[in-house]
């Protein structure tokens, strides 16, 4: 199943990580995406331990391979299409100032953002697409 998929995992109970989910959820009408939080059991399933234990990264794994942090957000906006693909292009940026980037943001993020008590919970439209 991996393997042919798009799956973001996300920090379930981050403002800022809802926010995400809910544009790509809205732009993304090919339904290319599915998601799943990273405190999900099918995220432990999937996942290292670091990735699930540190809540610091956005992931994807698309047609088998895993992509975190800044490689994952440029990865979305160019499977996206169309205008958004236009972002992927800071990929020129060298990787190491990208990341130091979101990891300043990631540090923030709850006290900027907000952090919610539990996990986001779908709508009745989008349960097919979260996996938990």
């Amino acid at each position: 199943m991996m393997d042919r998929e798009s799956v973001i995992f996300f920090d379930g109970v981050c403002g800022l990580c809802n926010g995400f989910v809910d544009f790509v959820i809205q732009v993304d009408k090919n339904q290319v995406f599915k998601f799943s939080p990273l405190q999900s059991d099918f995220a432990k399933a999937h996942l290292p331990e670091h990735d699930i234990s540190e809540l610091k990264s956005v992931v994807l794994i698309k047609n088998g391979r895993t992509y975190r942090k800044s490689e994952a957000v440029f990865e979305v906006f160019k499977s996206l299409g169309g205008t958004w693909s236009a972002l992927s292009w800071f990929k020129i940026l060298p990787q190491p100032l990208r990341n130091q980037g979101y990891d300043l943001v990631a540090k923030y993020r709850y006290k900027i953002f907000g952090k919610k008590e539990t996990c986001r919970l779908p709508t009745p439209e989008e349960r097919q697409r979260f996996i938990l």
